[in-house]
């Protein structure tokens, strides 16, 4: 199987040396997404609710840039600098997973690149005719 890069402007730019998403077969990895704004680069807002939502965002237009959508993520993985903002995320990330959500891993970290609160990775699938 190849591997497809996979990049769009209606999620933000990478800031280093990776990739927004890769796509083999029918999986499509993303990388971690922040809370950045994809026309200014900025994040949206020191508020862990906003970013949470943008970073939401970022990884629908990067599934959707890859053929895929938020309904067909089988894995993410949040990343927060501060445990106690997991019930905001939480309440926000569930409002995106409604019926048969994902599986999922929490973990707290030291520090988030530019200074944001929550990340958020994927794992999802799309059809392989996709490709």
């Amino acid at each position: 199987m190849s591997r497809h890069i996979i990049a769009t402007a209606a999620a933000p730019a990478a800031i280093g040396p990776y990739s927004q998403a890769v796509r083999v077969g029918s999986f499509v990895f993303t990388a971690g997404q922040i809370g950045l704004d994809p026309a200014t680069g900025q994040l949206v807002a020191d508020d862990v609710e906003a970013q949470t939502r943008q970073v939401m965002a970022n990884l629908a237009a990067v599934l959707t840039a890859a053929g895929s959508d938020l309904s067909r993520i089988v894995k993410t993985t949040i990343f927060l600098t501060d445990m106690a903002d997991f019930p905001t995320v939480n309440a926000v990330y569930g409002s995106f997973f409604t019926e048969a959500p994902p599986a999922r891993s929490t973990v707290a970290v030291a520090a988030l690149p530019r200074g944001a609160r929550v990340e958020i990775e994927a794992i999802a699938l799309a059809d392989e005719s996709d490709s």
